[in-house]
């Protein structure tokens, strides 16, 4: 039995992917649920598989080709067997026509060995057949100059040109929407992060032989922003028209890198997670993000965002607002620095905060308080609870 093989349902307000890569050719052997094809879209990669065991007799498109949900990607032929060359019905593309089925053994060698492309030579035998006197012709001639591979402008400085992919091109247009839409400020301070490393050394080792995952900072900071977003709501809450929506439920999105670029995956429900449980839901997170294994749902729904730039060396910057949430938090790099403290210059390990925020919803006051209370929760992490927390 034939079956078709189509672009899936790609996810709300997602109608269109690229063809990332193609995993079988036609004639190939696939059993079921093995791989097909890898589709990108402006948010996930996502994995297209075989229905059952059989045979690819058939494929609609190419890599790079963009395509739309329902369209024909492939077509099997169901419990068949391998095959090594193509079926019968697939017509020979011009190019193979000419190189394949015009060419006496003599300029096909000849060609083959001057590295002359014969589909671009008009043949002066009987029916348009390429001669061995064509292909010398063609030897013969100066070569066409190579396309430029960028604007004139570059002149002769080496550059090269390549597509964004739609992951790219997508985080691309929502930035600048949201810097466009959001009237967006910055207010930054820094923490003393002292108290939580040192509470960090006496625990880690165990934490992690109870837990199966490591104790990192980034659980201390999203248990300190859950409590400053319950204390002003406003961080929390987005826009929708003229109305304001309060959200009271702690889905924390986190900024990670991956081979297509920055993505945001969503901890669900972060407010009811211990550290161990954040911990090994970031992690987890992270690695469907290396591999490209996050699927819609991961990707949605975040009400507040957390972006580490300190873990690539970042010392401060100004992150963007992801829409259509109010607030972003950006955490950097920890640098000993001289502190004052008690009247006495101290070695403190610090690091500097910046909270984004926009300015239509959050006042500078309700800002400055947000950022001002996870620092006093991540100087103080006692009144995190970290002691139940932590399930030691």
């Amino acid at each position: 039995m034939n079956l078709e093989i189509k672009v899936p349902a790609l996810g709300e307000s997602v109608s269109e992917a690229t063809i990332a890569k193609l995993h079988k050719k036609v004639g190939d052997a696939v059993k079921a649920d093995d791989l097909i094809v890898e589709l990108e879209t402006d948010k996930v990669t996502l994995e297209v598989n075989a229905p059952s065991n059989g045979v690819i007799s058939g494929l609609n498109v190419a890599e790079g080709d963009n395509v739309k949900v329902g369209d024909l990607i492939a077509t099997m032929q169901e419990g068949g067997a391998a095959v090594t060359a193509k079926p019968a019905t697939a017509a020979p593309s011009p190019v193979e026509t000419k190189q394949d089925h015009s060419l006496s053994p003599a300029p096909k060698k000849l060609a083959a060995e001057n590295n002359i492309d014969t589909s671009t030579i008009s043949g002066s035998g009987k029916d348009g057949r390429v001669t061995k006197g064509d292909v010398l012709e063609a030897i013969s001639k100066p070569s066409a100059p190579a396309a430029p591979k960028a604007p004139a402008n570059f002149g002769e400085k080496p550059v090269e040109r390549v597509k964004m992919s739609r992951l790219r091109q997508k985080v691309a247009e929502r930035l600048k929407e949201s810097q466009n839409n959001a009237a967006i400020l910055t207010t930054f301070n820094e923490v003393d992060m002292s108290a939580v490393m040192a509470l960090r050394a006496e625990y880690k080792d165990v934490f992690e032989k109870k837990n199966g995952v490591k104790l990192g900072f980034m659980s201390f900071f999203v248990r300190a922003c859950v409590a400053a977003l319950k204390e002003i709501p406003a961080v929390n809450a987005e826009i929708d028209g003229t109305d304001i929506i309060y959200k009271n439920f702690y889905d924390i999105g986190v900024a990670v890198g991956s081979p297509q670029g920055l993505v945001v995956p969503v901890l669900r429900d972060a407010d009811k997670l211990s550290l161990a449980e954040i911990e090994a839901g970031i992690g987890e997170l992270g690695r469907k993000a290396r591999d490209g294994k996050l699927t819609i749902p991961d990707l949605t729904g975040a009400t507040f965002t957390i972006s580490n730039g300190g873990v690539y060396g970042s010392l401060m910057s100004t992150p963007i607002i992801n829409p259509p949430q109010s607030g972003i938090l950006g955490m950097h790099k920890i640098q000993e620095r001289p502190m004052v403290v008690s009247g006495k210059i101290e070695i403190r390990p610090m690091m500097y905060l910046a909270l984004s925020y926009d300015h239509r919803i959050i006042d500078g006051k309700e800002a400055v308080t947000f950022l001002v209370r996870v620092k006093e929760l991540i100087e103080n992490p006692v009144k995190l609870e970290t002691r139940n927390l932590l399930g030691v």
